[in-house]
């Protein structure tokens, strides 16, 4: 541990950042401070522990996901659309790349282009190592996820495109990133940390690994769109028009209705194997075994709710 803190920031730490949770709505970041120095320092050992899918090698697939069921099955369908989504975000942050006004932003997407793609690749690898054959990897995908993503991350990608590609806003491309996308989908990667570690502990490390990254999108994305503001407050009403046109798109999504689906099939796996969960707490206070779906749906939602709040009142978009 005095190694680790020693080489690594603390929120770069794989044993001592905090939660996705936690640092969604705390950390303070800068470009500057995040550039590409900082990402080869600390994240290739400090976050990923050498590991490019950010787990121990010594931690194994557990027996009873190897086995079909209910279990396998939930987290399959959760890691193919997560691994979908990432995928579109990689493609995505091009743009940003691209169109950044300065090269602290440009070296700072960068760096999260490469996470993104990081984390598509360890969501698919485990797909891998829970025994989808290779050569019908991306046809198990389309098979388990296909349709929520034309449903959800399609629809979202042509809102991102049109301000990213079409219209080269930068800032506009940030604030879709951070408030819109991971801003919202944070909570809900810190439920399926949580609900994965007693039952498919690799799973859990690689979403821990992924969390990490995703503090750190979040408090960049954060302070170079409150940094813009300060400079162009004429640019505020325009800003918050395209939050407010971006929450309404998201309204319309089905969202809450696959995040059901998902927390059903888990419930039934939980139900087969609460001696595995035991008395493991998914919150302070509440173990697992006492929850239901719609509970940790709900539970989910709030989340995403107040890390959203959290980010505009940061970022000074509150009304």
């Amino acid at each position: 541990m005095t190694t680790s803190i020693a080489k690594f920031p603390a929120e770069a730490d794989r044993n001592r950042a905090p939660s996705l949770l936690e640092g969604a709505l705390h950390t303070e970041l800068t470009p500057e401070g995040c550039d590409l120095g900082y990402w080869f320092r600390a994240v290739p050992e400090g976050t990923l522990g050498g590991d490019p899918m950010g787990r121990s090698a010594d931690v194994p697939v557990p027996a009873h996901m190897m086995a079909d069921g209910p279990l396998r099955q939930a987290v399959m369908r959760e890691l193919a659309f997560r691994s979908m989504a990432e995928e579109k975000a990689t493609r995505a942050l091009s743009f940003l790349v691209a169109y950044a006004p300065d090269l602290a932003g440009m070296d700072f997407y960068t760096s999260q282009l490469m996470d993104e793609a990081r984390h598509a690749y360890a969501f698919r690898g485990h797909l891998l190592e829970l025994g989808t054959p290779a050569d019908r990897l991306e046809s198990t995908m389309e098979e388990l996820a296909g349709a929520d993503r034309d449903a959800i991350l399609v629809p979202l990608e042509r809102f991102g495109l049109a301000v990213m590609e079409q219209d080269r806003d930068y800032i506009g491309g940030v604030i879709t990133l951070t408030v819109l996308v991971e801003g919202v989908l944070a909570p809900t990667a810190e439920l399926s940390e949580r609900k994965w570690r007693p039952f498919d502990p690799p799973a859990a490390e690689i979403e821990r690994a992924a969390g990490i990254d995703e503090i750190r999108h979040l408090s960049v994305g954060s302070t170079i769109v409150r940094r813009h503001l300060r400079r162009h407050p004429e640019e505020l009403d325009r800003v918050r028009e395209l939050v407010a046109h971006g929450t309404e798109l998201w309204s319309r999504l089905p969202v809450q209705e696959l995040t059901f689906r998902r927390e059903q099939l888990y419930q039934q796996g939980l139900e087969q194997h609460r001696d595995i969960a035991g008395d493991y707490e998914l919150w302070p206070g509440r173990r697992l075994v006492d929850t239901t779906a719609e509970e940790r749906m709900l539970t989910a939602a709030e989340w995403a709710r107040a890390t959203q709040e959290s980010r505009l009142a940061d970022m000074g978009l509150t009304a």
